[in-house]
């Protein structure tokens, strides 16, 4: 069963959510193709004492989005040439996002593909500046999907975030999530 996640998902504590969508599919409607994908990998970004977050500086016109309703998009450049996607959490005016850092793909082959990078994932589901600040749902090409996976929480590991040494006390945060990659392996015969 395929159960987009509504706003209700979303307006929870941002850890909770980012948790939680591990696991979730992000689905991406474009020229008639869908492509859907299973998330891997996401971090949080929890509010303006968070000094890791775009928040902690203020509410700005690059912010604004941040500042959304819960289950609203919040897309933005870094480095002048790769976009982030992050889906925006918590009540209204309180600004957390999640960012979708990685995720799995079948491909036609029925090989899987891991996007393993935030802007490798919006360069391969084309994604920039025109989804900032719409809500991701399915009339704007862009929502998330519950499709009855369980991820057993001793296969989500925590750990720091990437690339926020600069934020103090909130650089050792464990607000980063991932699906711990388990091996099968079989004992010799």
């Amino acid at each position: 069963m395929h159960t987009p996640l509504t706003s209700d998902f979303f307006n929870r504590p941002t850890p909770l959510v980012a948790e939680d969508l591990v696991g979730k599919f992000l689905i991406r409607e474009y020229n008639g193709h869908h492509w859907t994908l299973m998330i891997t990998e996401v971090e949080a970004y929890d509010g303006p004492d968070d000094k890791a977050s775009h928040a902690h500086k203020g509410r700005t016109a690059r912010t604004e989005p941040m500042f959304a309703s819960a289950g609203s998009l919040y897309v933005y450049l870094v480095y002048g040439m790769h976009w982030m996607l992050n889906i925006v959490t918590g009540p209204k005016d309180y600004p957390a996002a999640i960012l979708i850092r990685s995720a799995l793909i079948m491909l036609p082959t029925g090989e899987l593909e891991h996007i393993d990078g935030p802007a490798k994932l919006t360069k391969f589901l084309k994604i920039g500046k025109e989804f900032n600040a719409l809500e991701a749902t399915e009339q704007n090409g862009l929502w998330f999907e519950d499709r009855n996976i369980v991820i057993p929480p001793e296969h989500i590991i925590r750990k720091k975030r990437i690339g926020v040494d600069y934020a103090a006390e909130w650089k050792d945060t464990l607000y980063n999530f991932s699906i711990a990659v388990v091996k099968n392996e079989h004992p010799p015969a």
